[in-house]
């Protein structure tokens, strides 16, 4: 892994590439012999509604002193105390099979095509004793979805909330910011090989860069401090008319094949100069429900022959010299997007980690979820240092501190085919910025 530059004299410098200290987190996302007896979903719900029952108590004391902690079903009217449960957002625009055969659809507004949002929606807190719907001015439908509650009933039947209490950033390691020196991460999504959005030139202008063909000595020398690059999902695209369970036909073969074959070659390329990550996303050949399981080694037949080519889960856990990652192909920060409001993505990747739980529309909306029996995956135990998502429309980044002195560096990946970005992250500082690759020569 060494890269040679070319110096003024016609002597040739020899840059190594720094190494890094690698660890895979992502068992807890990996599905090993289960298989699907008929479960329903709601043993996931009674899961996740137990953890955070356990852990929003915990904080009850120091929240609300003596403040009685209450079942829907003991709920007493106009007597105050807490309610934890799971909330449900009662939604006039959330998309149905059964509108498919409605008479009445016509009469509901139309909905824009990214955001189901509406004026009318409420929220519904449910335990394993019963539901209640919400009211008061507290809890806005647009901005919640997993929360403890302090209020009290009203002759209508309704829990009037007067206090809200998220479970908070988990608790994190420290982060071993120091004198250290530099090594950096590069995170690349949406690639979209086979699209017409597919630019093979500005990837290659990508791949030479960061392996450390392009550029003058000092661009070689930061190239070979990089330690690893990060593929976050929808590498390739293929057409859901040729992947719809019919007879293929010969004459397309090669369009589920060409780029599949592209991208090993490009992913050759990079594993045979540095440690590549490659997570699958939505419109790759893998499972559609989520944790996604890694992309099938046979598919990369030139990529995978390297010991530095690893496909992972999404979500994808990993610690690299002690820093912990954390992040997805974009699908649960997109749901969240759908089906409620927030300023920017950043903030709803912050609101996940303050709400303990990767993936909190999952398995209602987001695409279905893998129905676990005995556990929840997306459950946060402890807080990451970085947390990624790809395949977004721009480059975003925040340093988030918490008040135990965690720090989070969120980033927002955009689609490369789309704006030929991508990111490089510091891992002495968590420091990032965006790396820009464009084949248009004009001004």
């Amino acid at each position: 892994m060494a890269e040679d530059a070319e110096m003024g004299d016609g002597a040739a410098m020899l840059f190594h590439r720094k190494q890094s200290i690698y660890r895979s987190l992502d068992e807890r996302y990996e599905i090993h012999g289960e298989r699907y007896r008929g479960q329903q979903y709601s043993q996931i719900y009674f899961v996740r509604l137990h953890h955070m029952r356990n852990l929003l108590r915990s904080l009850v004391p120091k929240w609300k002193p003596n403040m009685p902690v209450n079942t829907v079903l003991g709920l007493e009217e106009g007597k105050e105390c807490i309610l934890v449960g799971t909330l449900y957002k009662h939604m006039k625009l959330k998309p149905s099979i059964l509108d498919e055969y409605s008479k009445e659809r016509s009469a509901l507004p139309l909905a824009k095509p990214h955001n189901f949002i509406h004026h009318d929606d409420h929220l519904i807190l449910e335990d394993e004793s019963g539901r209640v719907k919400l009211s008061g001015s507290v809890l806005a439908p647009a901005a919640f979805v997993t929360v403890a509650l302090h209020g009290k009933e009203t002759s209508d039947g309704d829990f009037c909330v007067q206090d809200v209490l998220e479970a908070g950033l988990p608790p994190q390691i420290e982060l071993p910011i120091g004198p250290g020196e530099d090594k950096y991460v590069v995170f690349v999504s949406g690639l979209s090989v086979g699209s017409s959005e597919f630019n093979p030139l500005q990837f290659q202008l990508l791949v030479d860069h960061i392996t450390g063909h392009l550029g003058d000595e000092n661009e070689q020398s930061i190239a070979s401090e990089i330690v690893r690059l990060l593929i976050a999902g929808n590498s390739v695209q293929i057409s859901q008319g040729l992947v719809n369970g019919q007879n293929i036909a010969p004459k397309d073969h090669s369009r589920i094949t060409e780029p599949l074959k592209e991208l090993d070659i490009m992913l050759t390329q990079l594993v045979a100069a540095m440690p590549v990550d490659i997570l699958p996303g939505s419109n790759d050949p893998a499972n559609f429900s989520l944790p996604q399981q890694p992309l099938h080694r046979c598919l990369f037949s030139g990529a995978s022959a390297y010991n530095t080519f690893v496909s992972s889960t999404n979500p994808h856990q990993f610690e690299l010299d002690n820093v912990q990652f954390l992040g997805t192909s974009g699908q649960n920060i997109d749901d969240l997007n759908k089906y409620s409001d927030a300023k920017d993505k950043l903030e709803f990747m912050e609101r996940t980690l303050r709400w303990r739980h990767l993936a909190p529309t999952a398995p209602n909306t987001l695409g279905r979820c893998y129905p676990y029996t005995d556990k929840d995956p997306f459950l946060l135990e402890s807080c990451p240092h970085v947390y990624f998502v790809g395949n977004q429309d721009k480059y975003e980044t925040r340093l988030l501190e918490g008040p135990e002195k965690q720090l989070v560096r969120l980033i927002c990946i955009p689609r490369f085919s789309e704006t030929g970005v991508a990111v490089m992250l510091n891992l002495r500082n968590l420091e990032c910025h965006a790396l820009t690759f464009s084949t248009n020569l004009e001004c």
